[in-house]
């Protein structure tokens, strides 16, 4: 959040130096004339374009004032019902919003000498939009290697190279004589017994086949 203020903020900071610097200065009548009886106001206020934050200045003599009054009163020259009234010399009036503004002399028979003056105000020029802050770059398309590093224990054995085991031979295998010469083991009685059963078992499956052909 204090990002994005900060980011409005630098974005709004220029463009209120922009219009600040486009403001002009107005002073009415001049610059060969001024608020009085001898100067056309009305001819030299339409060969001006008042813009939204330009400003009016009125410099006149004591005998004279300002005031602000409606569209009516300055047709009228109508001087009791005033908007706003200003006196002193000089008078700074801003022009802040649109439209049309009426300015009439109050002392007596100045207005319908033509000590009169109608303002329009234009909106201000669209300033430029500013331009957006760059986007991120895109997030590359790469997609990471998620294979394991292989560490100091999968290092331990290659691919290629099968682990070596010793083969211990079995006493029970073999036995070699003091001569050198290798000898059977002895046959386990229980071997013996099974041998002696298949004899039997054998013997008895063909007595039965002679007896079936006789």
């Amino acid at each position: 959040m204090t990002l994005m203020l900060k980011t409005l903020m630098s974005l709004a900071m220029p463009a209120m130096l922009i219009k600040l610097a486009m403001a002009a200065n107005y002073i009415v009548g001049g610059p060969n004339g001024g608020w009085d009886t001898t100067t056309s106001l009305q001819t030299w206020a339409s060969s001006q374009s008042f813009s939204v934050g330009d400003n009016l200045i009125f410099q006149y003599a004591p005998n004279h004032d300002v005031l602000e009054v409606s569209k009516a009163d300055y047709d009228s020259c109508q001087a009791s019902n005033a908007i706003q009234s200003y006196n002193g010399g000089t008078t700074t009036i801003p022009l802040s919003s649109p439209g049309t503004r009426n300015f009439i002399c109050g002392t007596i028979g100045h207005c319908s000498q033509g000590m009169k003056v109608q303002i329009d105000t234009l909106a201000s020029a669209a300033a430029p939009p500013a331009s957006s802050p760059s986007a991120e770059p895109p997030a590359s398309s790469v997609t990471p290697d998620l294979a394991p590093t292989p560490g100091p224990e999968s290092s331990a054995f290659s691919p290629t190279q099968a682990p070596e085991f010793s083969v211990i031979p079995s006493t029970e295998s073999t036995r070699t004589s003091s001569t050198g010469s290798s000898t059977e083991p002895p046959a386990s009685s229980a071997h013996r017994g099974s041998t002696f059963l298949v004899s039997i078992l054998m013997g008895l499956i063909s007595f039965v086949m002679m007896m079936l052909q006789a």
